[in-house]
């Protein structure tokens, strides 16, 4: 990894250009109209760059995976920028977790110039985003976004120009019942899902068949809906008359939040386990995180790993940051490099238009593989989606630790 005092320097030149809120451009070092800075080496570069597009919520009640988004995908950038061959610029803009607005960030970047987009980082924005970029034939790497519907229509007809890093929603279903059965961690299970979400409700709806394979009861399936989503003690108070032993979260952090509040509040103390929606959940705001004690995610990164790569990585997330990173950050971070090595495989140049990067990279995304900071030795097929090994932390004294 590079020297961090360079990358300060680039990073705070960067950041210097960003407005919360609204569009954001960011490279790693500053950028005028035809020329690109070389990153955190500080040195300029010749070679021309090619301009990366993001997308995500960075306020609003999503934020906290926009921002950790955004954040990785400058860190990497960064560092690619530093090594001195290919170049990226790259600019984020705001969709406040809203699909019509994410669809209008879209739009926005292509005036800009986007040439491949790294995002959207939610599901429905993705969703809505994919139709227009599968119109365009606009290359798209969402770190996050794991619905089905990003990569392949309700008939299952693959797109062929997205791809995610992040796992599947029946994929995290079908993790997360196995992880359970298979660990013995209980037998008596209680779900709350948002039926409104693609997102909850398909990782809801795998669990559930996997769960019968395993031989895992679900005492209780409670759903919500995102206008009704305030008032938990329904849904908590189902799971407690059930018996449920462990209670299943396939939902965002903001709504786990509420869920843990209200049972708290009725003295339930059942085992609560969620996939990579809950990471955020220590951040937020007067949440009172003790309460988070015990709860259990799967998710692809853990940031107290020891190997170095992401002690590097997390050392100057923290510098830069000021906190611990979450998946979400490493999830943009891989994004990145991904992008990379599927660019430098298919010899993408910047002078290509979107349309000729698209189709080089869908050739490029089958015949790489990565070691990443969310696995190793990630590869994808035709149908876009990520073949990697999944990894579950547990919340203990305020923090995410390895299982």
């Amino acid at each position: 990894m590079k020297k961090f005092m360079s990358f300060a320097l680039a990073l705070c030149m960067a950041v210097s250009l960003a407005a919360c809120g609204g569009a954001t451009s960011s490279s790693a070092a500053a950028s005028t109209a035809g020329s690109t800075a070389a990153g955190a080496s500080g040195t300029a570069s010749s070679t021309a760059a090619i301009k990366v597009g993001g997308i995500g919520p960075v306020t609003g009640g999503a934020a906290v995976y926009g921002i950790a988004v955004k954040n990785g995908m400058e860190l990497a950038v960064a560092d690619i920028n530093a090594e001195g061959g290919i170049q990226f610029e790259i600019k984020f803009a705001d969709d406040e977790h809203d699909a019509e607005k994410s669809v209008n960030a879209y739009n926005s970047l292509k005036d800009w110039g986007m040439q491949l987009l790294m995002g959207t980082v939610t599901s429905t924005p993705c969703v809505a985003v994919q139709a227009e970029a599968k119109a365009d034939n606009m290359y798209l790497l969402t770190p996050s976004a794991s619905s089905t519907s990003v990569i392949s229509d309700a008939q299952g007809n693959f797109y062929g120009n997205s791809f995610q890093v992040c796992f599947t929603d029946p994929n995290q279903g079908v993790a997360s019942a196995d992880y359970i059965a298979d660990n013995k961690i209980a037998s008596k299970v209680g779900i709350i899902y948002d039926s409104s979400d693609v997102y909850s409700s398909g990782i809801y709806e795998k669990f559930v068949a996997e769960a019968k394979t395993k031989g895992l009861e679900v005492v209780a399936a409670e759903a919500f809906t995102a206008d009704s989503k305030t008032d938990f003690s329904v849904q908590v108070q189902k799971m407690q008359s059930a018996g449920a032993e462990l209670v299943f979260l396939p939902i965002y952090y903001t709504e786990a939040s509420l869920i843990l509040n209200t049972a708290d509040q009725i003295g339930y103390k059942p085992m609560f386990f969620g996939c990579d929606g809950l990471d955020g959940l220590l951040g937020v705001d007067n949440f009172d995180t003790t309460l988070a004690e015990g709860v259990m995610l799967l998710t692809p990164f853990a940031a107290d790993a020891t190997d170095d790569a992401t002690k590097d990585f997390v050392a100057k997330y923290e510098a830069a940051y000021g906190e611990t990173p979450i998946q979400f950050a490493a999830d943009a971070y891989d994004a990145m490099y991904i992008i990379k090595a599927a660019c430098e495989k298919a010899g993408v140049t910047a002078d290509m238009d979107m349309s000729a990067i698209c189709d080089a990279l869908k050739v490029a995304m089958t015949e790489i593989s990565v070691d990443g900071l969310t696995g190793e030795g990630m590869t994808w097929s035709a149908t876009g989606e990520v073949n990697k090994a999944p990894k579950a932390v547990k919340i203990v004294d305020g923090a995410y630790a390895a299982m």
